[in-house]
């Protein structure tokens, strides 16, 4: 390869950096569109935060929901939400609940999510034996999840368009 070509193209690549990498803080949050999004600064219902502590973290949840599941999630009952930090389109996707029969639509899909992962477990605990138990762990974990679902269904207390929020 030629040195002339190498010096071209690492000017190339200079003039990209400087043009779309800012390394000035304050022209980041500008660059970063999905930083200062207003909606996402707007109150949640209280059992979104621990929803979103539990069910985002494997550790805990045993399985992992990509952008892209939360996306086909937010889809299957009829929303749009866009593409961002997991945590924040959980948040969007909960924002305005306020009936128990959108919560039980979106934890029903959820549910759909998760059992679809406890299958591949199953189906990897069966090809690999010696690591059955790591995965029927995670499948314990996931089901425990789902079980939290159930409990926040029954918990919500649906709030009526029509009712006065000043009245008491």
């Amino acid at each position: 390869m030629n040195q002339h070509d190498l010096s071209d193209l690492r000017a190339e690549f200079d003039k990209f950096v400087k043009e779309r990498c800012p390394t000035d803080p304050e022209n980041l949050q500008e660059q970063n569109s999905d930083a200062s999004d207003k909606e996402d600064e707007e109150s949640v219902p209280q059992f979104v935060e621990t929803l979103t502590n539990k069910l985002l973290a494997p550790a805990i949840s045993g399985v992992y929901l990509s952008r892209l599941d939360i996306k086909r999630i937010a889809e299957a009952i009829d929303e749009s939400l866009p593409i961002k930090e997991r945590i924040k389109m959980i948040r969007a996707l909960f924002r305005h609940t306020n009936t128990k029969q959108y919560l039980e639509d979106a934890f029903g899909e959820i549910n759909k999510h998760i059992n679809g992962r406890i299958l591949i477990y199953q189906e990897l605990g069966e090809a690999f034996p010696a690591s059955k138990t790591i995965f029927d762990e995670h499948s314990n974990k996931a089901r425990k999840i789902m079980k939290i679902f159930e409990h926040i269904i029954e918990d919500f207390e649906e709030i009526e368009p029509s009712e006065d929020p000043l009245f008491v």
